[in-house]
Formats: C-alpha cells, structure tokens, sequence
C-alpha cells in the first residue's frame, strides 16, 4: 500500500515545480482546505497510522507553501521524523538558526542513507562535482551543509543554476520522506 498512498499524493498534490528554498508563496499554491480535502481522499481506505498521516499532511502544506499550517503539525515534536519536518519549515522560513536546533535533534536520521544515494544519483548526471562533496562527504548525507547552502543562496537575489539545484535536492529531500512517511 506504500506505493498507493505516495503514488496518490504525488499525483494529486504534487506539481511539477519545486518549491522554494525559502517561504514562497509560489503562484502554483494551493489553498490549504483544498489540500486538506485532497489529502483526506488519499488517507481514506488506508491502514496508514494517524500519526504518519499528519506527517504526510505537514509535507503536503510545505510543498504547497503553508510553512505555519505545517510548522504546527511539527511543534509536536515525539521523534525525529517530527524534529526533520520542523528542521524544513525552519530552513524555509527562514528562521536558520532554528531550522539547526531541529536538526541536531534529528540526529542521524534512517532517511539520511537513501537520501545521499538519490541525492548523489542526481548531482552524477549534471557536472556537480562540488556540490556533491559538500552535501556528501564520505557517501553521508549531511543536513547542515545542506541548510548552509540553503542560506547562502538565501542571500542571493538572483535564480540562479545553484539556486534551482538546491531546490532540485530539495525535492529529493521531500520525496524521500514521504516514501517513508507512507510505509503501512
């Protein structure tokens, strides 16, 4: 059921376009009763425990731009799948020095191996050498690089080819989550 469940939400919320690495709102956002009634069509017929929900709904509304909507779903923090939502909507705020504080509490997460595996995939097939040494050094993926890279380009007014990478990767990020999110 995995399978249903993230194949659902990536067709039915999901758009083609990334979200930013900061708050948005990008023009493709949708209104949060809308998003909620989408994900309640998902869940319904699912064996998916309640608190696996919320988390797949917390990264439905950062996807869609809804930082507090999910930031109050996160704010209950119980384990560290919680503490990386909250990591995100930090880092998306951006409040950086909070979105560090959730991280550390992370901690070295399960999702940290697939995500370098695919993050690393994806930099192979551009000329992204540099890129990969900083987020993955020694084949681990390290979410503080990531959340300084994130910050530096932050700064930058510019869209520019690193900016669109970090938001490439940043989509792995979701993606990998919320596979995990979805296991029954």
């Amino acid at each position: 059921m995995t399978g249903t469940v993230f194949q659902e939400f990536k067709q039915r919320l999901c758009t083609g376009e990334p979200p930013e690495l900061g708050p948005g709102p990008r023009p493709s956002a949708q209104e949060q009763t809308r998003i909620e009634k989408t994900l309640e069509e998902v869940f319904r017929g699912t064996k998916l425990p309640a608190d696996q929900q919320e988390l797949v709904r917390a990264l439905a509304l950062l996807w869609r731009d809804h930082l507090e909507a999910a930031h109050i779903i996160a704010q209950n923090i119980e384990n560290a799948d919680r503490a990386f939502v909250h990591g995100i909507v930090h880092r998306r705020e951006p409040d950086y020095g909070n979105a560090r504080y959730w991280f550390r509490r992370v901690g070295k997460h399960p999702a940290f191996e697939e995500l370098a595996a695919r993050v690393n995939a994806w930099l192979e097939s551009g000329t992204q050498q540099a890129l990969r040494e900083v987020l993955i050094p020694g084949g681990t993926w390290d979410p503080f690089a990531f959340l300084d890279c994130c910050e530096k380009e932050g700064r930058q007014s510019a869209a520019d080819q690193r900016k669109r990478n970090l938001r490439e990767i940043q989509a792995i990020e979701f993606e990998v989550l919320l596979e995990r999110f979805c296991r029954e």
